[in-house]
């Protein structure tokens, strides 16, 4: 039995040696061969996204405009109605009444005035006024009534409507009546119906329409002649008496 014993023991650590041998040849085996694909789980939005839902990436809420990102730009309001010929009672009182006499009395100066201040640009008064009183002047002849300048008069008041984003005469209805949409919100063809309803506001109303856009260019912008650099004067220093 001991000779069995002493045959045995040095086997031990061989059949040790080579299931442990045989463990390292499978995990060979098994590294070696690829894997099989796992297929990958969606990823799931989470709630604390680095930009917030309705919010661009710059900060500026997202709206509804032709552009994905573009800020809601709502258009603003003219100073006074179509009909108020004396304005408001405010520090443009007098100017409004001056307004209202050129507009009845003698709209080619005031439609010039008008045209001046739009541009920006002194001295062109005349390049305006002087067109609108030979169509006036043609129209008064022939037709009996002005119906010749406000053809050549209403592209002033479309560049005065986009100069300072002002809601035209077509959206105002629009939106009054409740059904804001449809081809208002298409800029090119809601830009084609304001510009007809300038003419036609023209057209109909002329004199109202030109102390409209007067009133409105008074106390927007000031006449460009009067855009007057301020001139620094110098004063040499007076006597000084010494004190002993």
């Amino acid at each position: 039995m001991a000779n069995n014993m002493e045959e045995s023991s040095p086997f031990l650590p061989r059949q040790k040696s080579e299931t442990t041998n045989n463990e390292l040849k499978s995990t060979k085996l098994n590294s070696s061969t690829p894997a099989p694909p796992v297929a990958a789980e969606p990823v799931k939005p989470t709630a604390s996204a680095a930009v917030p839902m309705g919010w661009t990436a710059n900060g500026l809420p997202i709206g509804h405009g032709p552009v994905v990102g573009e800020p809601i730009m709502r258009r603003a309001q003219w100073e006074s109605g179509l009909c108020s010929c004396f304005g408001k009672n405010d520090e443009f009182v007098s100017s409004d009444l001056e307004v209202c006499l050129l507009g009845t009395l003698a709209p080619c100066v005031l439609y010039g005035s008008n045209a001046e201040r739009i541009g920006s640009a002194p001295g062109s008064f005349s390049n305006h006024c002087l067109p609108y009183t030979g169509l006036y002047l043609i129209g008064q002849s022939f037709f009996g009534w002005n119906c010749m300048a406000p053809w050549f008069s209403y592209p002033s008041r479309t560049a005065l409507r986009q100069k300072f984003n002002l809601e035209g005469n077509c959206e105002a209805v629009t939106r009054s009546c409740g059904c804001y949409g449809g081809f208002v919100e298409d800029e090119e063809r809601r830009e084609q119906c304001e510009s007809t309803c300038d003419f036609a506001t023209h057209i109909f109303c002329h004199p109202c329409a030109l102390c409209q856009e007067g009133r409105e260019l008074r106390r927007r912008l000031p006449h460009p002649g009067f855009n007057t650099k301020p001139v620094l004067v110098m004063l040499p220093p007076g006597e000084q008496n010494m004190g002993r």
